[in-house]
């Protein structure tokens, strides 16, 4: 006999002329009262001894056919059954078919084996199949390690109520399994847009110079001597600060968390005044004298001490507590463009060519850093290392300690302006529209990209995302770890003036056109606010493309 699988067989519609009759049964069975394995005695009053003996040889033939083999006969055998037999053979089949195999289990064993699956919406759809089953997934220790191998990290002190940095006993009534729906929420809704809201109301026109936001205000700096304040979650402009008598060209401010909620601001520009600000009330504290240029950069170490560089080449060490100056940091020869802070070190980035790292307490410069062969534009420490670019289309890698260069980056082909240092990491952006990303181990480029068609303006990156934006009015998120692009941001805009994110929102200060119809040169400061906390918005707000923390039950 050619066997064949039952893959093969399509059952005729109707059955053939020549089949063959059934056999008559000798008497009707009951089959809900007979199943395989019943005693001899009920099998007696069905078969004769020759009956029975033929049923054994029969079983005994069947198991020794192939698996194949089986299936054919099996199905040659339910061909040959009515509708009595056809449901007594269901209603013993379907029992065995519905067992479920981890509640047979030990609950360890369980566990162990759901371990193996790491995606979150194939974890989703498992909850969905039994009330057992939902409940295995409630188990904490599961979503821990997922969150563990998804590497989220606690980032933004407002997810889950302290996150995953605060002790167990800080937090109270945290569950890995919420925390870890929320961050793959999150993700999510960074690869496929957020709620975003558009404030067109609130801004003069003119040249938006810095931006810096937390979880309660964003402040915006712009040339036209103010410092806009707005409702970071509503978007509503919550007042102006004013008292500055020329353009506002850098701010920074401290506090606001629940340990110092205190938020201290200090601003510097044209007017060659520093400005320190209660950010809460809007009241100015101090007014700091004593540069006699431009205040073009300024970092806060914390709320006691500030440095400022200006164009007057000097840098200024203030403690705003007080009001005073602490120390004039003096010896470049051109205007200080750029300065970063470290624990008790300065570095700084000057026209001059140079950089200098400088002791915060003392005010002494204990290097001059000298090689790059134009103005240095921007300037970023982690303490140990410097590493500095400019408008010679170098970058170059300085020791803390010594004051050596110890790598030369190249592949830049004109200004790099942008330069943001995270660990091992660093990214440049250059006025060449390429974005790389370098490792400063191997200080080898890991990843370039061609980003915009013009220069890279503005850059931020994480340990998983990086924006940016170039003089083409583009914005762009890309993927940190494999320099990919995931989605353009926004629609482009004839000027991108700043843009700046944390984990879950992200801000952008940007210039549109008027209108449509418009061919007027100037165009209309907007603020866009987007929103990637979607398990925060409203239910009809949610996108059900994103979400997948529904498939949590």
């Amino acid at each position: 006999m050619n066997l064949v699988g039952p893959e093969d067989i399509s059952p005729p519609a109707t059955p053939p002329s020549n089949s063959p009759a059934r056999p008559t049964q000798r008497h009707r069975i009951s089959y809900s009262d007979f199943s395989i394995g019943e005693n001899a005695a009920q099998l007696a009053a069905i078969f004769d001894d020759h009956e029975l003996n033929h049923l054994f040889q029969l079983k005994t033939s069947f198991q020794q056919l192939t698996s194949q083999q089986r299936q054919f006969l099996l199905y040659e055998i339910i061909n040959c059954c009515d509708n009595s037999q056809l449901a007594y053979l269901s209603n013993l089949i379907a029992p065995r078919l519905k067992v479920d195999f981890l509640k047979e289990l030990p609950i360890e064993i369980s566990l162990h084996i759901l371990s193996f699956i790491d995606d979150p919406k194939t974890l989703g759809r498992i909850a969905c199949v039994s009330t057992f089953w939902n409940s295995l997934l409630k188990d904490e220790a599961t979503w821990k390690a997922l969150c563990m191998k998804h590497q989220y990290r606690r980032r933004n002190s407002s997810i889950c109520g302290g996150e995953l940095l605060d002790p167990p006993t800080h937090r109270l009534n945290f569950s890995y399994r919420e925390y870890f729906k929320r961050k793959y929420n999150i993700a999510a809704a960074w690869a496929h847009g957020g709620r975003v809201k558009v404030i067109e109301e609130g801004f003069s026109d003119g040249l938006v110079t810095s931006l810096q936001f937390d979880e309660k205000y964003i402040v915006v700096g712009c040339d036209n001597h103010r410092i806009e304040v707005f409702d970071t979650r509503t978007g509503k402009k919550v007042r102006s600060l004013e008292g500055h008598e020329g353009g506002v060209w850098a701010l920074q401010f401290k506090g606001g968390d629940k340990r110092d909620p205190e938020r201290v601001l200090v601003s510097g520009g044209c007017d060659r005044d520093v400005r320190v600000w209660d950010l809460d009330t809007g009241s100015q504290r101090h007014v700091l004298h004593g540069h006699t240029s431009t205040v073009r950069c300024l970092k806060m170490k914390d709320k006691r001490i500030v440095v400022t560089g200006s164009r007057d080449t000097t840098l200024r060490v203030w403690d705003i507590k007080r009001g005073i100056l602490l120390h004039a940091l003096i010896g470049h020869q051109a205007s200080v463009r750029c300065l970063d802070i470290a624990g008790n070190m300065i570095v700084s980035g000057s026209y001059d060519s140079t950089a200098r790292v400088w002791d915060l307490q003392s005010g002494r410069c204990r290097h001059t850093l000298a090689g790059h062969y134009s103005q240095i534009y921007a300037i970023a420490t982690d303490g140990y290392k410097v590493v500095t670019g400019s408008l010679d289309s170098q970058i170059r890698v300085w020791s803390v300690e010594t004051g050596q260069c110890l790598n030369t980056l190249r592949g830049h082909t004109s200004l790099v302006g942008q330069l943001q240092l995270s660990g091992m990491t660093l990214v440049s952006g250059g006025s060449d529209g390429c974005l790389r990303i370098w490792d400063l181990q191997s200080y080898e480029c890991i990843q370039q990209i061609s980003a915009h068609d013009n220069s890279v303006t503005c850059l931020q990156f994480d340990d998983r995302r990086m924006l940016s934006a170039g003089n083409d009015g583009k914005i762009k998120l890309w993927d940190i770890r494999q320099g990919r692009l995931i989605r353009t941001f926004t629609q482009p805009a004839k000027t991108v003036w700043k843009i700046q994110f944390n984990d879950t929102k992200a801000v952008v200060v940007m210039q549109r056109q008027r209108s449509s119809n418009s061919d007027a040169e100037d165009g209309k400061t907007v603020m866009e606010i987007h929103d990637f906390d979607v398990m925060k918005m409203p239910p009809e707000t949610q996108d059900a493309d994103v979400l997948m923390g529904t498939h949590f039950m």
